[in-house]
């Protein structure tokens, strides 16, 4: 990470998990958990129906309360579905968009995952767009490929200024709750990689600017080491971020 040229944030990704009352009893336990005086912007995306109670919970500390997904239009037909504006109205700034379980089970596409990141930032709020490659083509070799091509189209149409207020999380997918992880050099080698495909999408100065997260089984053993990586600037963490001491642990890595 390098707290000098871009912001640092720690994301904890709660995917379908907690219901109201346990979701308060960890969010009081986070709120006294999290270091005060943390460099990092910490961030936990809850389920969209306890995001209310989660904005409640936090209040008047350094925690922020983001969603796990958002659709690209105001409003309309799309049961199920929640909008920008209904996010801005909890004041939620951010949004994880197009996680490797979306593409996988819900027909999340490229093209999805750009329009609802475009919507984000129309509704000047903040897309973490995640990319990453499956097992098969790491072992193929083509993961450059691969994140070149999210990257490209995750990102089409997006101005400079726009890439600059966007979030990228690179997560290996053979990595996400399988207990396995890239090592620091594998990831540090992805994350450099993706900064270097926004550089030919735009110019350097952006890509400098640009925060892209580690997500894939950050934990508490392994965040510090991951975390000193130039091109690493935080993690998008899934089951370490429904235990507070071990976010505490992680969040305290950011000095």
């Amino acid at each position: 990470m390098n707290l000098e040229k871009r912001k640092v944030v720690i994301a904890g990704n709660w995917k379908m998990n907690k219901n109201l009352e346990e979701t308060k009893s960890l969010l009081d336990e986070m709120v006294n958990a999290v270091p005060s005086d943390t460099k990092a912007t910490v961030l936990l995306c809850v389920p969209a129906i306890n995001i209310a109670a989660a904005v409640e919970c936090v209040k008047g500390s350094n925690i922020n309360i983001g969603a796990q997904n958002v659709h690209f239009e105001k409003s309309g037909a799309f049961t199920g579905e929640i909008s920008t504006d209904m996010l801005k109205s909890y004041d939620v700034k951010y949004s994880i968009i197009g996680h490797s379980e979306r593409r996988q089970y819900f027909g999340e596409t490229d093209e999805t995952v750009n329009k609802r990141a475009k919507a984000c930032l129309d509704a000047d709020i903040c897309p973490i767009i995640c990319v990453g490659e499956n097992l098969e083509e790491r072992e193929s070799d083509i993961t450059a490929n691969v994140i070149k091509n999210q990257i490209e189209k995750d990102l089409a149409g997006f101005t400079a200024e726009e890439i600059s207020r966007t979030i990228i999380a690179y997560e290996p997918i053979w990595a996400i709750g399988t207990g396995k992880t890239a090592t620091a050099r594998q990831a540090q080698e992805v994350c450099r990689f993706i900064r270097d495909t926004i550089a030919g999408l735009c110019n350097r100065e952006t890509a400098e600017s640009v925060t892209i997260q580690y997500g894939g089984s950050m934990n508490a053993k392994n965040a510090a080491e991951l975390l000193s990586m130039p091109d690493i600037d935080g993690g998008l963490i899934g089951g370490a971020s429904l235990k507070s001491a071990d976010f505490r642990t992680i969040v305290s890595c950011v000095k």
